[in-house]
């Protein structure tokens, strides 16, 4: 029988499997929607988000067509060579069932970088490639030749009280197939020689590290420290220890030394005067 798909090594994810996978009784994921196409998986989450959807949504697209990171910078892959995914939460909700108050929404910043450690142990267990997370919201992926690229873009973006955490992974994407970038190149996990890039174990092993640092989270009341993510993120962060030129919001710039990233996520950087900036939105590039 003819496969409609032409790209035989580049199956469609089931929607069937994924969810007797990860809708099981007592799991933080409450909805699964497998797209094989869309605008943008962060749209349909935040539209659901208005009617009403309850935290634990997960939209899934096979191609987006209007895929954006950061900067309005858009996103994109090939049909069926990457994960594209949202994730919709409510962290400024109280759920008496879990004993779990409302977070501060000084917290929510720590959303982001939460689904960045996932994506990086996800990356680490089951592809079996070298990868760090590039403060803020990029993973960058090492091949055998030490050659660095960027392979995951993370997007959160506040709806109401709501917060809708995107995640686009370059999985398959041949070399000739990744797009043209201006800082570091891109790269997908196959370019990178990783062990396997099968996308539906890659997709539970992420989600299911999301809910479970997502509810440790919560039941520290949003505190990154208390429940291990600060310490986590600092070992996966490549920038700690970098010299760094940071593009900030509204035209300026910093340069220095980044030495840490603090307990509300923020990186801070030492510049040349001794002095320690602490930066919760900009641009990095690493200074070599």
């Amino acid at each position: 029988m003819a496969s409609p798909y032409s790209d035989l090594d580049r199956p469609p994810l089931s929607s069937r499997a994924l969810s007797r996978a990860l809708l099981i009784p007592g799991a933080f994921w409450s909805r699964l929607d497998v797209r094989a196409e869309t605008g943008s998986t962060n749209a349909d989450a935040i539209e659901a988000a208005h009617h009403g959807e309850p935290e634990g949504l997960v939209v899934v697209a096979e191609q987006q067509s209007a895929g954006r990171g950061r900067r309005d910078r858009q996103w994109t892959s090939p049909p069926r060579a990457g994960l594209t995914l949202s994730v919709l939460l409510r962290p400024g909700r109280p759920d008496r069932e879990k004993g779990w108050a409302p977070a501060s929404p000084a917290a929510f910043s720590w959303l982001p970088l939460l689904a960045g450690v996932a994506l990086r142990e996800a990356v680490h267990r089951v592809a079996e490639v070298d990868a760090s997370l590039k403060w803020p919201n990029d993973l960058l992926i090492k091949d055998a030749q030490s050659h660095v690229g960027k392979g995951a873009g993370i997007l959160a973006e506040m709806s109401g009280e709501a917060v809708v955490v995107g995640i686009g992974l370059n999985v398959s994407t041949r070399a000739d197939e990744l797009p043209e970038t201006t800082g570091l190149p891109a790269t997908s996990l196959r370019v990178a020689g990783a062990a396997h890039v099968d996308r539906e174990p890659l997709l539970r092993a992420l989600l299911r590290g999301v809910a479970d640092w997502y509810e440790g989270w919560r039941e520290a009341d949003g505190d990154a420290e208390l429940c291990g993510l600060l310490a986590a993120y600092r070992r996966g962060c490549s920038t700690i220890d970098q010299d760094v030129r940071v593009l900030l919001p509204g035209g300026g710039e910093l340069t220095g030394r980044a030495t840490a990233v603090d307990p509300d996520g923020r990186l801070v950087v030492r510049t040349a005067d001794d002095r320690d900036h602490h930066v919760s939105a900009g641009d990095v590039l690493h200074v070599r």
